[in-house]
């Protein structure tokens, strides 16, 4: 039965609408980025490189932005991205909405035109594979919001060119709040671009800033977000409003030892578009998708219905097409017929 699961998940046609790609960066290619970019990372060998941390967001936080500063030229995020959808197109993922944090290369001196070239050149690259790809520009929030301006500015030559098709907003949530970006977001929004924002579990002021989100940014998806079953009438808000609930279980067991199992399952049985998704796979675990869907069905005690709704969850509240949406969708109810 374990093996059936294994097998049903890993050819299940799905989504992944929560990834960072800084956070998909290996030992092996950290290592090999150091090396042809002569920077010391104090690791003689791959094995010497240690992606552990201590409990809690902010000790996640700063492993990952200490593991970033290998990236340096446009061949550097074109080998990360390329990486990663390459597992992607093993792993039966079919679209990718992917973010990226320009904030955390072009405040240490790394250009944006080399952060993002490099980046969609693979993406390019991996439609070889099956494998489409949107590319969400993320703001950091313990930034200011100048910066957040700034970078909105850097990435117009870009969004004409069909690059970039939306803005989120992601790191350290304390005194950060949604409202923080209003104006920015707002541009976005009249600019075309679509909205999400994290609105992590179990952080100061979690259910207000999902209701900022939710309420007055007017976001068209929640990145994380679990705190909402806190409050029924919030809840009750974003099931009106029909809006995809991006949770990654796994991330939230590495940094706070708990998945967010009832909150999770609660807002599926509400039929809550809520899809799973891995977040930050190199610093938690290596549990790519697929790995996933397999441990929090295991703790769920799902099967293959739920792990397929799952996935129609997950290109539903995607920002693909009305048709892609109906092709994707018509791919998971073929697979399920032919593995029940």
């Amino acid at each position: 039965m374990e093996t059936d699961l294994k097998e049903f998940i890993a050819g299940l046609p799905k989504a992944e609408l929560h990834v960072h790609v800084e956070g998909t960066l290996e030992p092996d290619l950290e290592f090999a980025c150091a090396q042809r970019n002569h920077i010391d990372i104090g690791a003689k060998t791959v094995s010497d490189i240690d992606h552990s941390y201590g409990y809690g967001l902010e000790e996640f936080l700063k492993a990952y932005y200490t593991g970033m500063k290998v990236l340096r030229t446009e061949q550097d995020f074109y080998d990360l991205t390329w990486a990663y959808l390459q597992k992607m197109a093993h792993s039966s993922v079919k679209h990718v909405e992917l973010f990226f944090d320009p904030q955390a290369h072009t405040s240490r001196g790394v250009s944006f035109a080399a952060v993002i070239t490099g980046i969609h050149r693979a993406i390019v690259d991996a439609r070889a594979l099956g494998v489409d790809t949107q590319l969400i520009m993320c703001f950091l929030r313990d930034f200011s919001k100048e910066s957040a301006w700034q970078t909105l500015l850097a990435a117009e030559p870009y969004r004409e060119k069909g690059w970039l098709t939306g803005v989120g907003l992601d790191s350290a949530e304390h005194h950060n709040p949604p409202l923080k970006f209003m104006l920015v977001f707002a541009k976005a929004k009249s600019l075309g671009y679509q909205l999400t924002m994290h609105c992590d579990p179990r952080q100061v002021d979690s259910v207000a800033h999902i209701k900022e989100a939710l309420e007055v940014i007017e976001v068209d998806r929640l990145d994380h977000g679990t705190n909402i079953t806190e409050d029924p009438d919030l809840l009750d808000y974003l099931l009106k409003q029909d809006l995809g609930i991006t949770v990654c279980p796994i991330a939230y067991y590495y940094t706070r030892q708990n998945m967010e199992l009832t909150a999770i399952k609660e807002l599926f049985a509400r039929g809550a578009k809520v899809s799973l998704n891995s977040d930050d796979p190199a610093y938690k675990g290596d549990t790519y998708i697929n790995d996933v869907y397999y441990r929090f069905a295991q703790e769920a005690h799902w099967g293959k219905d739920e792990l397929a709704q799952i996935a129609k969850n997950s290109f539903t509240s995607s920002w693909l097409s009305v048709e892609a949406k109906k092709a994707y969708l018509k791919q998971v109810d073929d697979y399920v017929k032919a593995n029940n």
